[in-house]
């Protein structure tokens, strides 16, 4: 039985997407590649490692078990390649780093742009995801740190503060809203909403707030940043729900109103998490502490 590192990665990258398909992506492989690399590998086995479904895929329990073992070749295979890289000039590795939409957006391109022109030897796989789903990753080993609100319970994780932000919605200067000064998520509820795609961890976020209040979140149009939707805010589209660093810069250009969200949830206290910072390789570690300094 051989595998070698690509196949294991992208086993890895599978499960953690749960389809081929997006774990194809991002093991950077066509998709008929990468299905003939999990099927020989079956092969091999002589077991099934993924039930294949409508939704996706989840992993057997021979797959459960070649996941662990995956993680831990790759995670040494990582520290070898980091340890050679002494001898090649300075740091080598990539950190894997698991954000949620608003920090992802507002405050690491800033953050890693310092640390990634210092290291040009260190790269950065960044995955965006809800802030719960990053608890679960960190700690089971899928990422090296995550960043996620500070209202979600870490568990064992260590933390430490990043960056405070908060929701606000966006409107029109003649939209009927634009005289309020503050207002709830549920009044938001009953105009149209412009957001980014369903499948963003903030629009899943924010639907998930409108059915604990019984409401349909109205998507009228899905964009990708956060200054898409303030111009068709702008254009009395629909409202939008942003970050205020988002809202406040594009005020200073576009024809908008910002209106408080008087929701506790939506001040946000942004926070990183690890397993174990002892634990992690040099040029995380080093993430982490570039990250808490700025």
């Amino acid at each position: 039985m051989r595998f070698d590192f690509p196949d294991l990665s992208l086993f890895r990258h599978v499960v953690e997407a749960g389809s081929i398909t997006h774990g194809a992506v991002r093991a950077n492989l066509a998709l008929a590649a990468a299905s003939t690399r999990i099927r020989n590998m079956e092969e091999t086995l002589g077991a099934t490692l993924l039930v294949r479904g409508r939704q996706g895929v989840t992993p057997t329990p021979a797959g459960r078990t070649l996941l662990q073992h995956a993680r831990t070749i790759l995670e040494q295979a990582e520290r070898l390649r980091e340890d050679l890289g002494a001898y090649a000039g300075g740091m080598a590795g990539q950190v894997r780093v698991l954000s949620n939409t608003n920090a992802l957006t507002e405050f690491l391109p800033e953050a890693l742009s310092a640390f990634l022109a210092a290291n040009p030897n260190v790269s950065v796989d960044l995955e965006e995801h809800l802030s719960d789903e990053i608890v679960g990753l960190i700690a089971e080993g899928v990422g090296d740190l995550g960043i996620v609100a500070g209202t979600v319970d870490a568990g064992g994780l260590t933390t430490y503060p990043f960056r405070s932000d908060r929701f606000v919605a966006v409107v029109a200067k003649d939209h009927p809203l634009a005289k309020r000064d503050a207002i709830s998520f549920a009044q938001v509820l009953d105009y149209d909403i412009v957001g980014l795609d369903r499948a963003s961890a903030i629009q899943r976020f924010l639907a998930s707030k409108a059915a604990n209040v019984g409401r349909p979140l109205r998507l009228r149009v899905q964009l990708r940043s956060f200054d898409a939707v303030c111009r068709l805010v702008e254009r009395n589209v629909a409202v939008g729900i942003v970050p205020y660093t988002t809202a406040r810069a594009a005020a200073k250009v576009m024809a908008i109103k910002i209106i408080e969200l008087t929701d506790p949830w939506a001040v946000r206290e942004l926070t990183i998490c690890v397993r174990d910072i002892d634990a992690l390789p040099p040029y995380a570690r080093q993430l982490v502490e570039h990250m808490r300094a700025k």
